[in-house]
């Protein structure tokens, strides 16, 4: 019974469900009152319908559904009335194709449905060629619109009947990427000496990337459930433990003190292991958390015991009589345990959303139509790797349409499909797409054959045929050679029902495999767009959204602490721009024509980059009120520091040197102020002269 209610609670169990009944009741109706011809287009429609949803409530979904049909059903139409004539089809192709691209920069919705639309053409392409009626008839077109509308007014009802689902879902999976996060912060607190590191900061950088995904997905389901409204109850319970999340984030990302001097310092102490083992324990706790919310069980409070804590604070005493005094230290570490204690204290606290609070989310969606269309009109250039992708995608599919003409134009819009799902926006995911296309694809025609051989002909094939439609949504995310394998089984099947079933084999696999060359040719060839082109692009960006983030910190010191929107989007935009470059860096190193030390130079840039995000994220998790002049003189200091970033900003972009920062001058006076919170003042000094060197780090490396 556990097993079975963990399934029903697990992230993809409602989509395939809603696959299954779509799929299920396209076969029962077509086998018991509908045309038996139209339930090959009706599965297509309601797959491609399946692949255009998203994670909204039901107001957003029927606004989507609206769209969604809208553009199936020009994209049906246009399909159908050109497909016979192939000098307009091949106009048509390209063009429509960048289109929908493009369409796609308005926002992650549009995207997905964009996306979706030129699927659903190319499945309206395979439907009306295996029916034999490229030149006429209807029944096709409207029985896949029919497919795709039944897949969406179930998918409404299923929102409407479970509105939180996908929130708890999404919180679920952001508690999981923390508790990942926390373990690879532990990391760093092992008491030994000779540690790689640059290796664990990668691996830290790597999962803060997927941290960071999480926060913004749990903030768009949250937003879409909420919207302006005041929450009340669960919703307010869940936007608290956002926000918890949200400060878990930041401290576990600070960095009081360079590790592995504060290894080196701490060699014959157990007080790195013991701040080591309450991440862990936070860690645990998280992932606890995670469980609780996916299978709706009672929350437990993710607070550290108190003793745990009572046990370091004596450990610090304890240093603190036996050994020689050392400012520095002593000051790291007293930071390290005020940040663990604010960080209970939050937590303990969750849920309590204050009257005064500026609870309020950033909509990043476009407000109107004129909105989207302007944000389309800015990716209208060559430096835009949608348009980029556009590009490239259009003349894949144009090639595509163009070999197939040539070699075998029957049964030949596998190609363009295996085009359209292996064409990715970077190299490294293209071949990762190409070899996990060929080897499903294969491997689903040999077992479509071999079902074929011992299944008898008839509606006796229809369960597998909905079986593997709906195997293939719970695939596609995590084992995507698995899904292609099972979708491919799918289109077989559906082949057979037409008549076609042996005979769709062998040109399924050549298909596949030029469709993959394709692929290759162009993200190689069409405005190739090579992440190691790009990285200093995405590091400048970075150190941009540092600058904005430290000048809001600055701030918060001198007129106190607040989490109000601006922090927020400041924290976040220097979050994601950091997660933006560990994904180039990733893609960087799995492309094909750079040398070693460019790659090294990367990883090096990554890892300075990671660094500075930590000492911002310890001054934002130390943020309080400060005197008068120490606020002064910080929000001084910050100026400087983000004019130095913004500069380096712009010599990185032109690929110019930059000279460092005056360390000297930044720093004048600052370690003679008052007296009045002076530990945290010296904290604020010590971050921003690591700030610094931070910034020359990077302008060192980049002008290497």
């Amino acid at each position: 019974m556990l097993s079975l209610r963990h399934l029903a609670e697990s992230d993809r169990f409602a989509d395939v469900m809603r696959v299954l009944l779509a799929l299920t009741g396209i076969a029962v109706w077509s086998t018991l009152a509908g045309p038996a011809d139209a339930i090959v287009p009706a599965l297509l429609g309601a797959i491609a319908c399946a692949l255009a949803e998203t994670d909204d409530a039901w107001r957003g979904r029927l606004r989507g559904l609206i769209v969604t049909l809208l553009c199936f059903a020009l994209a049906a139409v246009a399909v159908k009335a050109c497909i016979g004539t192939p000098p307009l089809f091949a106009v048509l192709l390209p063009v429509g194709t960048f289109l929908l691209v493009m369409l796609g920069a308005a926002s992650g919705r549009y995207a997905t449905i964009a996306t979706a639309t030129l699927i659903l053409s190319v499945y309206t392409m395979i439907a009306t060629d295996s029916a034999g009626t490229a030149a006429g008839g209807w029944h096709g077109t409207l029985a896949i619109l029919a497919g795709a509308a039944w897949y969406g007014s179930l998918s409404l009802l299923w929102s409407a009947l479970a509105p939180q689902r996908a929130v708890r879902h999404a919180l679920a999976r952001l508690f999981e990427s923390l508790a990942a996060l926390i373990e690879a912060k532990a990391a760093l607190f092992e008491p030994v000496r000779g540690l790689d590191l640059d290796a664990l900061h990668i691996e830290f950088s790597k999962r803060n990337l997927r941290t960071v995904e999480a926060l913004t997905a749990a903030r768009v389901a949250l937003l879409d459930r909420i919207g302006r409204r005041q929450p009340r109850g669960r919703s307010a319970a869940r936007l608290g433990m956002f926000f918890v999340a949200q400060d878990i984030h930041e401290r576990i990302s600070s960095s009081h003190y360079p590790y592995d001097e504060l290894a080196g310092a701490l060699y014959h102490s157990d007080l790195m292991f013991r701040f080591g083992r309450l991440l862990r324990l936070q860690a645990i706790a998280c992932r606890e958390r995670a469980d609780a919310i996916r299978e709706v069980a009672p929350l437990r409070t993710i607070a550290l015991p108190r003793a745990a804590l009572d046990d370091l604070r004596e450990a610090l005493a304890y240093r603190r009589r036996s050994d020689p005094p050392d400012e520095a230290i002593d000051d790291a570490l007293s930071a390290l345990l005020d940040n663990m204690e604010r960080l209970q204290a939050g937590i303990e606290d969750e849920g309590s959303l204050r009257d005064d609070a500026d609870i309020s989310l950033q909509d990043n969606e476009p407000a109107s139509i004129r909105e989207a269309l302007g944000r389309v009109r800015l990716r209208l250039n060559r430096r835009s790797m949608h348009f980029r992708h556009a590009m490239r995608l259009a003349i894949g599919m144009l090639a595509g349409y163009a070999l197939m003409l040539a070699l075998h134009p029957t049964h030949g819009y596998w190609i363009l499909l295996t085009t359209l799902f292996v064409c990715q926006p970077s190299y490294g995911a293209t071949r990762r797409r190409m070899v996990q296309r060929i080897a499903g694809t294969t491997a689903g025609l040999i077992v479509g054959w071999a079902l074929l051989r011992l299944l008898p002909p008839g509606d006796w094939r229809l369960p597998v045929l909905v079986a593997t439609g709906a195997a293939f949504f719970a695939f596609r995310l995590r084992r995507y050679a698995l899904a292609t394998g099972v979708i491919t089984l799918f289109v077989l099947l559906c082949f057979d029902r037409v008549g076609a079933g042996y005979d769709a084999i062998g040109p399924r696999l050549l298909d596949t495999l030029l469709g993959a060359v394709v692929a290759a040719a162009a993200i190689r060839f069409v405005l190739p767009d090579w992440r190691v082109r790009r990285l200093d692009d995405i590091v400048a960006d970075a150190l941009l959204a540092y600058g904005r983030y430290l000048e809001r910190i600055a701030d918060q010191y001198a007129h106190g602490k607040a989490d109000d929107l601006a922090y927020r989007i400041a924290r976040r935009d220097a979050h994601a721009a950091q997660a933006a470059v560990a994904g180039n860096v990733a893609e960087l190193l799995g492309e094909p024509g750079h040398s070693r030390d460019l790659g090294e130079r990367a990883l090096r840039l990554l890892t300075a980059l990671q660094a500075g995000l930590s000492h911002l994220s310890t001054l934002g998790s130390h943020r309080q009120s400060l005197p008068t002049d120490d606020a002064l003189a910080l929000q001084t200091l910050a100026r400087h520091m983000t004019h130095g970033f913004d500069t380096l900003a712009g010599h990185i972009r032109a690929g110019t040197a930059a000279s460092p920062l005056d360390t000297p001058a930044l720093l004048a006076g600052s370690t003679t102020r008052g007296t009045v919170g002076a530990e945290t003042v010296r904290l604020v000094d010590r971050q921003c002269l690591l700030l610094i060197r931070v910034h020359d780090r990077i302008a060192a490396i980049a002008k290497a």
